[in-house]
Parts: C-alpha cells; sequence; structure tokens
C-alpha cells in the first residue's frame, strides 16, 4: 500500500516556522506515522506573509466574533487572510485523507484554543485556518498532536484515515452499487463497534445505478461522523461475541471456554485487545470464514502500527 497523504502542521516536521524561528518536530508523527503517510505540511502564517520570527498571534472576542490579532498590535488582523489561505488550499486539502494539526494554535488549533475577552482567556476557540479548513472539509479526519499521546484518540483517527483512504480508492476504481454494499459489509463490524449500523443498512438497501451517487453521499457523511466516537470496551467485546457466533459449530467446548475467558479478560482491562483478536484469528485460520475474511475489523490498519495493543 502506498503511503496515504496527510495535511501536518509544518511545524511538527521539524521546520523552523514558528513565531520564534523554532519547530515543534514531532518523532511519533515523523517516526512512526512516517512510515504509513504522506505528509503535506502547511504553515498557514508563514503563507500569509509573517515573518519567522514573527510577533506572537492570539484570539480576541469582539461583538462576537472572534478575530486574530496581534497581542501588542491588535491593529494586526490576519482573520481574513487566514482565511483566504485556507479557500486557496481548498483544492490540495481535497487530496488528503486526514490532517494533523498543532495544538492551541490561534491560526491551527483544533479546539480549547485560548480566546481573550477583556483581557481574560477561556479555552473555547478554534484556530482561524483550521476552523475554516475543517468547514470546507467535513468528512476529514482531523486530530492533534496532543491528542495522540492518547491510544483511544490516536487509535480512532488513525482507524478514520484507513476507512477514508479506502473510500477514495473505491471512488477512483469507479463507484457502482455492489462495490458501495461491499465497501459496507467489509466494515460492517468496524461500524458495530462504534454504533448500530441498521440505519445505513436500510440506506443501503435502497440504492439502484440512478440513486446511486446521492446514496453514496449520504453514507459516507454517516460513517465518518459514526467513527468519530472513541470505542470503549463494553462496545468491543460486543463485536467480539459476535464474531465468536461465527465458531459456534467448530469451537469445541475447551475452545468455547477458553475464548470466553479471555473475551472476559479483556472486559475486565487484564489483556489489550490484540489477545482475542489473536486467538480469534487462530481459530478462523482452521475454520475460515469469507465474511470474518473479508471484514477490516480484524485488521483495519498495517499491524506494524501496534494500537490495538494498547486497547
Amino acid at each position: 500500500m502506498k503511503k496515504i497523504p496527510i495535511g501536518i502542521s509544518s511545524c511538527l516536521l521539524g521546520e523552523n516556522v514558528r513565531f520564534d524561528g523554532g519547530h515543534k518536530c514531532d518523532s511519533y508523527i515523523v517516526g512512526t506515522l512516517g512510515e504509513y503517510f504522506d505528509f503535506h505540511p502547511f504553515c498557514p502564517e508563514v503563507a500569509i506573509g509573517l515573518g519567522i520570527p514573527r510577533p506572537t498571534l492570539h484570539l480576541v472576542k469582539t461583538n462576537k466574533a472572534i478575530r486574530c490579532v496581534g497581542i501588542k498590535d491588535p491593529d494586526n488582523d490576519v482573520t481574513e487572510r487566514l482565511r483566504e489561505y485556507a479557500q486557496q488550499q481548498k483544492p490540495a486539502h481535497a487530496e488528503l485523507c486526514g490532517y494533523i494539526l498543532k495544538k492551541d494554535s490561534p491560526s491551527c488549533g483544533m479546539e480549547r484554543v485560548k480566546v481573550f475577552s477583556n483581557g481574560q482567556p477561556r479555552r473555547e476557540g478554534v484556530g482561524i485556518y483550521a476552523e475554516e479548513m475543517t468547514r470546507n472539509h467535513p468528512l476529514l479526519p482531523v486530530e492533534e498532536e496532543g491528542r495522540l499521546g492518547d491510544p483511544g484518540l490516536r487509535e480512532n483517527f488513525i482507524q478514520r484515515v484507513y476507512v477514508l483512504y479506502r473510500w477514495k480508492q473505491m471512488l477512483a476504481e469507479g463507484l457502482t452499487p455492489r462495490s458501495l454494499t461491499t465497501f459496507h459489509a467489509r466494515h460492517k463490524l468496524i461500524i458495530m463497534s462504534h454504533a448500530d449500523y441498521s440505519d445505513m443498512g436500510r440506506l443501503l438497501a435502497g440504492v439502484t445505478k440512478e440513486n446511486l451517487a446521492s446514496v453514496a453521499g449520504q453514507y459516507i457523511v454517516q460513517l465518518m461522523e459514526v467513527l468519530k466516537t472513541v470505542v470503549n470496551r463494553a462496545s468491543h467485546v460486543n463485536v467480539l461475541q459476535h464474531i465468536q457466533g461465527y465458531l459456534k459449530k467448530e469451537l469445541d467446548a475447551d475452545d468455547k471456554a477458553e475464548l470466553c475467558e479471555i473475551i472476559e479478560r479483556y472486559r475486565n482491562g487484564e489483556i489489550p485487545l490484540i489477545v482475542p483478536l489473536t486467538l480469534l484469528r487462530h481459530h478462523f485460520r482452521k475454520s475460515p470464514d469469507p465474511y470474518i475474511e473479508d471484514s477490516y475489523y480484524m485488521s483495519p490498519y498495517p499491524q506494524e502500527l501496534r494500537l490495538i495493543n494498547q486497547l
């Protein structure tokens, strides 16, 4: 599989573009994710002509509007220039399958950016460029580098990246009713771990050549929204038990008891998700099932990322 195109704040790759002339190189992003992601760096503040180094900016609430202005020079308002840059990059952003933003930045922060009102800060803002970019591309998985330190948030982001990548691959190969329903079938167990998939199933049940584009558009919006929910252990247990049902005729009493025990130990937080998944794969190697074999739940992304080892 070729590397997946991902947008990223330039400073996270080690580029010296920050206001102080430095960078915020992230070793996990560069060293681990860089093996699988083709990073496309963006620094909106430099792109709109601000220097390196440069006077610092912050978000200010004025007349119910949020503006990005200089801390020492409030007349230096770059709000519209940041929005315009996001609009200019709209075609480039459309080619991406995810985006990693720099936290706390008045231009790039995804959430909880300080907004000053009457001189008092409140963490309630979104970076101006980030806000415009995500509004233009609501399907795009977006995360901040700081939040990627959380195993659940990291797995959730990367899973969404791979789902959107596979979706774009399918569209590039030519969308058909069959390819759409096959895509859903292969992701059904992943969807089940996040939410009830019955609404999406009913949507696809009525797909025809005539309404294909409309149904596909509705489907991917629902899918990417559902996948934003971080999966908990109880939801994974529900899927694991569902998968176990495909082995009910193949397992003897001892194997069934062992699998039930392993799933229960996962539920109790004693072992990571990789343990019951590995045992299930062992049984399905001896008793293959086409549906389970095609499902992405068992292998949602390259095993080398080791994300499920920490869940």
